[in-house]
């Protein structure tokens, strides 16, 4: 044993992970740096997989004979398995372990991914795109719950500003690898590819993260509300099926039908959810969180973001693509500008926070707002000669003010969030988020789909109308959120 070693005993100071390896790191039940990127790689690759398949659209819709309500249904399906057992992975990950959840998440999402890309119909991809949804709520919580376990102080906010950045960064990348998969038709395969690069990225991942990753468990793990889970997945899936099918069917009365129970079933899940909440258990999502002023108010405009973020990103890709015919190369680099502005503003969103408070989602809302009205002037007036390189510089403000809205909500919605609590809270966070994008999807993206056959052009504008409605509503509702580092 060196000296160095008996110094830093003698003085409390903790050892240091870098100056081990990251597989004696883990043994010794911490996180080394590099484990800290396997797990962000873990959770890129489900993340991305919400919006890689958006260029793929048509090209899928050409080789499986898709209708439109089933390219809507490859998307929102995903997101609604996903969102509907995030907290319910978290749950899991505590009781029986976040490495294990975390390799067995990992697991069925290569061998989803794999059915996803040999996928002989429709109706297959659908069903496997659920159930990649699924897996991947159950890898996703453990990277933040390791987080919070294992690491302390600095390297913690380090750790927990890359998953913000990752996630959001994850979203845009995700059409630019998709487009450049699509495009390459590697062996004539067309847009299976995008699936089946999961396979060998995830397989590496898994065989790192099993020696690299510490094994820790919650030692009061919570019980795993079955009920509200059931309840509340069957809430999300009977309000977005009809949304999704209603348009292209024709509305017939199931659909109506449908919508009723979807409000029914959300009473219930609310009932269920209060009964055992005033019964002194935690249940799957706790009411009593939705009273405090950073959850009500914040989550309400993390729901209004990510519904147009999601419909954005779903009908700019059609927009490129059927619209302009251009091929999914070129559709995938069209949003590069909106990417490189994503990262660089996630990469400093955490210092102009630290200054304006909540004034920089009121600045990171306007400056969306003015690149997606200079986005929506080119298409009406330039179409159908729209060049892609005019809606660069938009594209850039566009993804430069989504960075800062995204960091900042986050951040606030949590604030007021008790520490036992904040698992719970940051589950209900994600999972408000996931539904939000499936949502925007199965809503704007009916309308858009609606409206495109007649005029792609006017119907892009209708439906960015829409969304500049809602980042207008995050302009003034930042206000009413809690006070962030900057406020006076």
């Amino acid at each position: 044993m060196t000296s160095t070693t008996h110094s830093n005993r003698a003085s409390g100071e903790p050892s240091r992970p870098r100056s081990r390896s990251p597989r004696a790191t883990a043994a010794a039940g911490g996180l080394h740096p590099f484990g800290v990127l396997i797990l962000l790689g873990g959770a890129f690759l489900p993340i991305m997989d919400f919006f890689i398949t958006n260029v793929a659209l048509p090209s899928i819709n050409a080789s499986l004979h898709a209708s439109p309500a089933s390219l809507e249904l490859v998307i929102a399906g995903y997101g609604v398995s996903y969102a509907s057992l995030l907290v319910l992975g978290g749950r899991l990950g505590d009781r029986y372990g976040r490495q294990r959840l975390f390799l067995a998440g990992l697991v069925g999402f290569i061998v989803a991914s794999l059915a996803c890309g040999i996928a002989p119909t429709i109706g297959v991809l659908i069903g496997a795109r659920i159930v990649q949804g699924a897996t991947a709520a159950l890898l996703i919580p453990q990277v933040l719950a390791t987080f919070h376990h294992v690491l302390e102080h600095e390297r913690k906010a380090r750790a927990l500003a890359l998953y913000g950045a990752t996630s959001g960064i994850a979203a845009v990348v995700g059409q630019l690898v998709g487009g450049l998969l699509v495009s390459a038709n590697i062996a004539g395969t067309s847009w299976r590819p995008i699936f089946l690069v999961n396979v060998p990225i995830g397989l590496v991942v898994l065989l790192v993260a099993a020696r690299i990753v510490p094994a820790t468990r919650s030692p009061h793990p919570l019980g795993v509300d079955l009920p509200g889970t059931v309840l509340f997945a069957a809430t999300l899936t009977v309000l977005l099926v009809p949304l999704a099918e209603g348009h292209s069917l024709g509305w017939p009365t199931w659909c109506w039908l449908l919508l009723v129970l979807a409000f029914v079933l959300g009473a219930a899940t609310f009932a269920v959810e209060k009964r055992k909440e005033d019964h002194g258990e935690v249940p799957l999502l706790p009411p009593s969180l939705l009273r405090l002023p950073s959850m009500s108010r914040g989550l309400v405009m993390v729901l209004l973001f990510s519904i147009g973020f999601g419909a954005f990103m779903f009908i700019f890709a059609l927009t490129v693509q059927d619209g302009l015919h251009e091929d999914a190369l070129h559709g995938g680099l069209a949003i590069l500008p909106m990417a490189l502005l994503f990262l660089a503003g996630s990469l400093v969103a955490p210092k102009v926070i630290g200054r304006l408070g909540r004034g920089a989602l009121t600045v990171g809302a306007l400056v969306q707002l003015a690149g997606l009205g200079w986005l929506v002037a080119i298409v009406v007036t330039d179409w159908p000669h729209v060049s892609l390189w005019s809606m660069a510089v938009p594209l850039a403000l566009v993804g430069a003010g989504q960075s800062m809205l995204f960091a900042g909500l986050f951040r606030s919605v949590l604030a007021d969030v008790p520490t036992h609590l904040a698992g719970i809270g940051s589950g209900v966070l994600i999972t408000l988020q996931q539904s939000g994008l499936a949502l925007g999807v199965a809503t704007l993206g009916t309308l858009y789909l609606s409206i495109a056959p007649h005029s792609a052009a006017h119907a892009f504008a209708g439906v960015e109308y829409v969304q500049m409605a809602l980042v207008a509503l995050l302009a003034v509702g930042a206000v009413a959120l809690p006070r962030l580092t900057g406020d006076r």
